[in-house]
């Protein structure tokens, strides 16, 4: 461990405590992580407080993995302490900005589906003062902007949101950012050509959050990280993936598992199924269970066999429809639905957009159907 917490992370959702966090944690008692985790949350209200402060308590914080895997049954709780320090971002500032132009040699976000999208009033002003930002990509702006200054070394960027490309999208909206506020082009092409923006893909079902902190999640766990030069990892861990073909990771993820919870929450919200209704409970219903075989059959995997992609997309809804059958997790399609619109989009659009490139004129009844009601 090379610093007290040079890891920062952006977030405090359950995902993050039991992916990243206990990825860290694991490696931790290898003694094969860089070091211990600042978290730091954007969202001020009581609950959120409490949160942070749980994360960084002494003891530590649960996370229950309950499931199968390779047809064993997994029930394992531990104790997270990979967290030494939670931060709020609006009473502790100043100590996030000297953090990172100091120490933090890793950045970490997960920061939900619009977490991208800039914030109307940030701006230059900002870049001296003890208040943050609104927007995460301000926030981060400020922050480099900072640690380049003080003339710190160039830092790893992992951002975990479900963005195809995340790193590079990243990269270029705080880069326009700061183009956008006239800032020295010398730290652009630092921010740009040094700083090093990691396209990632986490991939774990966490279903269940435990208060005030901690969470119930799967067994099955994969971070899969495009390969860079130079990139500063956050600890080694046999469920890392570094490679230099990201993408038909992503596809797999986004069109076969992504878009089948998105299939099941349109049900849900179509036919005004149960309040409490989970996806292990919809995949025992016999005919929404047929129509989702069907989806992945009919509409879905003719598209990775078009791009010789078959075997390992067939192989991976073998290792899904698992994962949903799973009866240990409670994740509940109302959690699912929620920015439904919006994971339309993100996750059969393409779907259809590559069927269509791909000129296969293939029927896409099901994924039509809910793209129609969203454009309706």
């Amino acid at each position: 461990m090379t610093t007290e917490t040079p890891i920062l992370q952006f977030g405090t959702s359950r995902f993050l405590q039991a992916h990243v966090d206990l990825f860290v944690d694991e490696a931790l008692e290898r003694h094969d992580a860089l070091g211990r985790i600042a978290v730091v949350q954007t969202t001020g209200n009581p609950q959120s407080l409490r949160r942070i402060a749980a994360l960084a308590a002494p003891g530590g914080y649960p996370v229950r993995i309950r499931g199968l895997l390779e047809g064993r049954v997994v029930e394992d709780e531990r104790q997270v302490t990979a967290i030494a320090a939670g931060f709020d971002a609006d009473r502790d500032w100043p100590a996030i900005r000297a953090l990172v132009a100091t120490s933090v040699q890793v950045i970490v976000s997960n920061t939900g589906d619009r977490g991208y999208e800039p914030v109307a009033g940030d701006g230059p002003h900002l870049l001296d003062g003890d208040a943050p930002p609104r927007g995460f990509p301000a926030k981060l702006l400020v922050l480099l902007h900072g640690r380049w200054q003080a003339g710190g070394a160039p830092l790893t960027l992992y951002p975990c949101e479900l963005v195809a490309h995340n790193g590079s999208v990243l990269r270029d909206v705080v880069s326009n950012m700061a183009r956008a506020w006239r800032l020295d082009e010398a730290f652009v092409a630092w921010l740009r050509g040094r700083c090093i923006w990691v396209d990632s893909l986490v991939d774990r079902i966490v279903s269940e959050a435990i208060e005030p902190a901690g969470a119930v999640a799967e067994p099955y766990a994969i971070w899969v990280m495009q390969a860079q030069p130079g990139m500063v990892l956050p600890c080694r861990h046999p469920r890392i993936v570094l490679t230099d073909r990201l993408a038909p990771y992503e596809r797999r993820k986004l069109f076969l598992l992504n878009a089948a919870h998105t299939f099941l929450a349109e049900r849900w919200l179509l036919e005004g199924r149960a309040a409490d209704e989970t996806v292990g409970r919809a995949m025992a219903d016999p005919a929404l269970r047929r129509d989702l075989e069907a989806l992945w059959e009919d509409e879905i995997l003719p598209v990775f066999g078009a791009m010789n992609e078959g075997p390992a997309a067939r192989a991976y809804v073998a290792e899904v429809r698992d994962r949903f059958a799973n009866p240990f997790l409670a994740h509940r399609l109302a959690d699912i639905a929620q920015n439904h619109g919006e994971k339309k989009r993100r996750r059969l659009l393409p779907i259809v957009v590559l069927a269509s490139e791909l000129a296969l004129g293939l029927p896409q009844p099901r994924l039509s159907a809910a793209l129609h009601m969203e454009a309706a």
